[in-house]
């Protein structure tokens, strides 16, 4: 993902009379680009295993016939690798390139633990690194397919040696469209908190305060809210209205800023 910001009379710093701490938008602004690339990646993760595991059952699929969809049973369990090679444009409009592989063994009392690794992996032009450990249930209380995943992820940007490391947890929930064998109608809702460390020196914690709503056919996030907090200052990520599009804002001490991703 490409980062601009709104030519306008807005301040990329704001300061708190208090503590003499600055906000600073552009720092932001790449932490809700990490959230970005971090929960696309791991939506393409979650359908990757759907479909993998679907294998017939599905009737269209999110990846193009660009991506390489390996699978290799091992007993109860096995290997999933998806393998975007140079890049390639998924049919929800993300570019990705490299590999993501998923080992995976049986499940245990409904629940199923899946280990992930990015091997020279990119979305939208940051690359993301790292990997994690997914806790995929069956059904949680409500009956849904549900995913709690465990994160160390660092992301990089072009044109800056400025890289970000996001660790925390993520809970999604698909909602929308499940089993059918159809992409495009899917939706989940993502909970959670997680910590992004910029090499800068800026810090950021994050806690999701109105579900992220991830729609598949959007490779955005389209509404949700995070309370986000850098030391005393704290200010509130909104995705919007529920539109596709690249957009969100930033409000802090009573201030609305445009982030374009």
């Amino acid at each position: 993902m490409t980062v601009t910001f709104m030519a306008s009379c807005q301040k990329d710093e704001i300061t708190n009379p208090d503590t003499d701490e600055q906000f600073n938008l552009q720092d932001n602004t790449r932490a809700a680009q990490v959230d970005s690339a971090v929960d696309g990646s791991l939506t393409i993760i979650d359908k990757g295993y759907q479909e993998g595991e679907a294998g017939r059952y599905q009737i269209s699929s999110l990846f193009t016939d660009s991506t390489t969809i390996t699978i290799e049973p091992n007993g109860d369990g096995g290997v999933i690798t998806l393998d975007f090679g140079t890049g390639c444009a998924l049919n929800n409009g993300a570019v990705v390139s490299g590999k993501i592989v998923l080992n995976y063994g049986a499940f245990v009392k409904g629940i199923r633990t899946i280990n992930y690794t990015f091997v020279a992996y990119a979305y939208n032009q940051n690359s993301v690194m790292g990997g994690g450990e997914i806790f995929r249930e069956i059904a949680n209380t409500n009956g849904n397919p549900q995913s709690t995943v465990n994160e160390t992820i660092l992301v990089s940007f072009p044109n800056t040696d400025v890289t970000a490391t996001r660790s925390g947890m993520r809970v999604a929930v698909w909602v929308a469209g499940v089993g059918n064998g159809i992409w495009f109608d899917n939706v989940s809702h993502v909970t959670g908190n997680w910590d992004t460390v910029f090499t800068n020196g800026f810090t950021r914690s994050g806690n999701v305060t109105e579900a992220l709503v991830a729609k598949l056919s959007c490779s955005y996030i389209v509404s949700g809210k995070l309370e986000v907090r850098q030391n005393s200052l704290s200010g509130i990520i909104d995705w919007g209205d529920g539109s596709c599009d690249n957009q969100a804002t930033i409000e802090v001490n009573g201030e609305v800023y445009d982030i374009i991703l």
